[in-house]
């Protein structure tokens, strides 16, 4: 090889030895800092409870129309300082829609329980998405993480980083599940207060659990694919024992 073969070669010789020396150029980025980005960060989870709390207060002491408008005014509000802050803007957008949604159908149901009836059947729709892709093979963790970071799907061939976010997505099935089972009972119970405290108890340690095991199926699923990658390339200084035809 000529000096100046070899000059030419070497950027990317040396591209792959860093793609390889750093596995986050591969994975997408660090699967935490991702993750809660896509949930609005940690003070999207903050905000997304105050809603509820004013709308809990207000319908104690007055009555549901104060309530509702309470509640949409402390949405829009957090929404604009979020903007002002430069925030990222889909979750300030989601929770004013959200909160909207939910106050619709407590004045339509004309009960403050009403306003938690969209969190109950969501949680039992998406906990029943959840589970039916582990049973078909398409585990939404894993699916999830592979379009927001652009990744192929290769990981389905791969045994040990399937099974992990199997896993992972059957944490979230059952963080689902647990959500529907006990606000629904306390819905039934007509248990408005104790509604809300579950909606906001249950949400911030069952999703950082499931959080946990989201990222180490991640980190699980990378590993495997780097390790695999690397048993397919040859061996430094190999030489091709194809016989040459010249």
């Amino acid at each position: 090889m000529s000096e100046r073969d070899a000059s030419a070669a070497g950027p990317t010789a040396q591209d792959a030895a860093e793609n390889q020396q750093d596995p986050t150029a591969q994975r997408g980025g660090d699967p935490e800092k991702t993750l809660l980005e896509q949930m609005g960060g940690v003070g999207g989870l903050a905000y997304s409870a105050v809603p509820i709390v004013v709308f809990v207060l207000i319908s104690s002491f007055t009555s549901l129309m104060p309530a509702i408008w309470s509640a949409i005014g402390v949405a829009i509000a957090i929404a604009i300082f979020r903007l002002v802050r430069k925030e990222p803007l889909q979750p300030a957008i989601s929770g004013v829609l959200g909160v909207a949604v939910c106050s619709f159908i407590a004045y339509r149901s004309g009960d403050a329980k009403g306003f938690f009836l969209l969190g109950i059947w969501t949680s039992l729709i998406y906990g029943g998405v959840f589970l039916v892709s582990v049973l078909a093979r398409w585990p939404l963790v894993g699916v999830a993480w592979s379009a927001l970071n652009g990744l192929g799907f290769s990981w389905r061939k791969q045994r040990r980083a399937l099974r992990g976010y199997d896993l992972a997505t059957l944490a979230w099935t059952v963080v689902f599940a647990a959500k529907y089972v006990v606000q629904q009972w306390l819905y039934d119970s007509d248990q408005t207060g104790w509604l809300a405290f579950a909606r906001i108890a249950m949400g911030y340690p069952l999703t950082g659990l499931a959080l946990i095991v989201t990222v180490w199926a991640v980190r699980r699923a990378s590993k495997v694919a780097e390790q695999e990658k690397a048993e397919a390339l040859p061996e430094p200084g190999a030489v091709d024992s194809k016989p040459s035809l010249g």
